[in-house]
């Protein structure tokens, strides 16, 4: 299933925003906290783009018993617009989001294995689990919508606060992506079947730009 997540515009300025960080990744700038897990500062960027290209590319796994379907309508939701796909039948189809579910999950994991975990890495994750869990809300023809800026925000903060220096950017990326992964998509699927929502995909319209953002925000920490 092919469709992006986001208004053509919003994805554009995302895109601007990667090519402006890699001159600064490839001169040394950023990255130091990358470079010591083993994961090359310009790999970041392209981790970025493959996100952003990802981001159109959605897996069903299943279909959910859906109520009063919206077909072909202009979705609005914390003051952006989607447009809910077009699908041919009467039940919600459930998918995973290549680039704001799969490839975060994939980079997180690895993360989780080069660093040292201490007591802040779960705490954080947990502290953006919880406020993405309060603040999602459910909007009909969409799914589960979340303000764009405010969890990655939270992630960055508590990874600064709770974190030593060289485990914040990696920290507020795992923190901004499986946080709102798991507090704003897994723990609000038994919501999706009353929303008439054509597609609900996990980590794709409604929560992608805060885990982009995330990611964006961990370059820059670091």
């Amino acid at each position: 299933m092919f469709f992006p997540p986001l208004i053509f515009l919003l994805m554009f300025i995302f895109l601007i925003i990667a090519v402006v960080l890699l001159p600064f990744l490839m001169v040394g700038m950023m990255g130091t906290a990358f470079i010591k897990l083993g994961l090359p500062p310009t790999s970041m960027f392209w981790l970025l783009i493959l996100t952003l290209v990802g981001s159109m590319i959605n897996i069903p796994i299943r279909e959910i018993e859906s109520h009063n379907l919206v077909k072909d309508q202009m979705v609005s939701f914390f003051g952006m617009r989607y447009r809910a796909p077009v699908v041919r039948t009467h039940k919600t189809v459930l998918a995973v989001n290549v680039g704001g579910a799969v490839i975060p999950a994939l980079l997180s994991l690895y993360l989780l294995t080069k660093m040292e975990i201490t007591v802040g890495v779960p705490l954080v994750v947990g502290l953006v689990a919880l406020v993405s869990n309060r603040l999602a809300r459910p909007v009909r023809g969409l799914g589960i919508a979340l303000p764009g800026l405010i969890p990655p925000v939270v992630a960055a903060l508590g990874a600064y606060l709770f974190c030593p220096p060289e485990l914040r950017a990696p920290t507020a990326y795992i923190a901004g992506t499986m946080g709102i992964l798991v507090g704003a998509d897994l723990l609000k699927l038994n919501e999706i079947g009353q929303l008439g929502a054509p597609v609900a995909s996990i980590g794709g319209a409604g929560t992608f730009d805060a885990i982009f953002l995330s990611g964006i925000i961990a370059v820059l920490l670091s």
